[in-house]
């Protein structure tokens, strides 16, 4: 019997390992470890591969987005409207900025928000839309974009899980007025530790996220906004401009693992059909089963592991109990029948092949 585990962070960065230790090295001959020349190379290299003119490092994708509303300084308690089945760190960002979280239910195909059920949700408080781009693909973001225009809200991309993902040929990212991005070290543009950016095109936010990310502060010890300490560590940043480097070996890699899964995979297997007009980059291959926990167990039996994104909604969480009085039934179905499948730089197509083989022996 095969083993596959669901991820193997040592495998995927083994290829890597060797120009790590050099700029590991590099980082700590410099003895500058905060806000240093690794973090200005990212920026830059980053903001030129999303399509942007600027591209902001903090700490995590959390305050990323957190870092975003406080940037647009949206009135205390105005609406966001978000994918009710989206990962508690969305909810918790628009949370932490004073906002209030309007849910909005996905669709069963892909799981992203639903577009066509978004304008019903605008009223007169609501100043903000946030797609997320759920494991690497995108949102259908025109609808998105033509109702902010109409409506005057602000858009800020939830992109933490789309390094590379494209829309009408366009990166995720770039269309809204901020995209925020999480560099965790499973994302298929992850580092060795957490880290997270941010990406705009424009110049007052960019110049006001350096500061919010810095004690809010311009020059040392001068400070202008009541900021935070969310600053993209160098070392990591260092990691980051090694892995950038070789992204597009990773999702291409990726995209081949789910064409194997896409083209081989019995039909009692819902998973996302591919679409022209997007790229979805794959960091998680997702299926939907009615026997998703029997399905789970019986993979596991057989070597296999797998994982839930997201097993409890965010509207059933402990922490947001009270919060959201309005039921959610696709999210429901989405978090009960969702299983993600192994589909790492790490793994191999024989890998990927022993799993087919097994669902597909798979009989309720």
């Amino acid at each position: 019997m095969m083993t596959v585990a669901y991820e193997d962070l040592q495998k995927v960065n083994a290829p890597f390992t060797t120009q790590f230790q050099a700029s590991f090295n590099e980082v700590l001959a410099s003895g500058w470890f905060i806000l240093g020349n690794q973090v200005t190379i990212f920026e830059k290299a980053f903001a030129e591969f999303v399509g942007t003119k600027h591209a902001i490092g903090v700490a995590s994708g959390l305050d990323a987005l957190y870092l975003s509303f406080q940037a647009l300084d949206l009135p205390q308690g105005s609406e966001v409207l978000v994918a009710a089945n989206a990962y508690i760190a969305t909810i918790l960002a628009i949370l932490r900025a004073d906002l209030k979280p309007v849910l909005i239910e996905p669709n069963l195909e892909d799981g992203n928000i639903d577009v066509s059920k978004i304008e019903k949700s605008i009223s007169p408080r609501t100043k903000a839309i946030l797609p997320l781009h759920l494991y690497g693909n995108p949102c259908d973001m025109q609808p998105i974009l033509d109702l902010a225009q109409q409506y005057n809200l602000k858009i800020v991309e939830d992109c933490a899980q789309a390094h590379g993902a494209l829309y009408r040929g366009q990166m995720v990212g770039t269309q809204g007025n901020l995209g925020a991005w999480s560099f965790y070290p499973t994302k298929n543009l992850g580092a060795l530790g957490d880290g997270g950016a941010i990406t705009t095109n424009d110049d007052v936010l960019a110049n006001k996220l350096r500061a919010l990310r810095n004690y809010g502060s311009f020059v040392k010890y001068e400070n202008e906004y009541l900021g935070h300490n969310s600053r993209l560590d160098e070392m990591q940043a260092a990691f980051l401009n090694v892995k950038l480097k070789g992204l597009s070996d990773i999702t291409s890699h990726k995209e081949r693992l789910a064409q194997l899964y896409q083209s081989q995979l019995h039909e009692q297997f819902h998973r996302t059909k591919p679409v022209a007009d997007k790229r979805h980059v794959y960091h998680i291959f997702m299926i939907r089963h009615p026997m998703r926990d029997q399905l789970r167990k019986y993979l596991l039996d057989n070597g296999v592991k797998t994982e839930i994104h997201y097993p409890i909604a965010p509207y059933a969480q402990k922490a947001t109990k009270g919060m959201f009085t309005e039921s959610y039934p696709i999210s429901d179905e989405w978090h009960k029948s969702i299983l993600s499948l192994p589909i790492s730089f790490g793994h191999t197509e024989r890998d990927i092949e022993y799993v087919i083989q097994l669902m597909n022996e798979f009989r309720i």
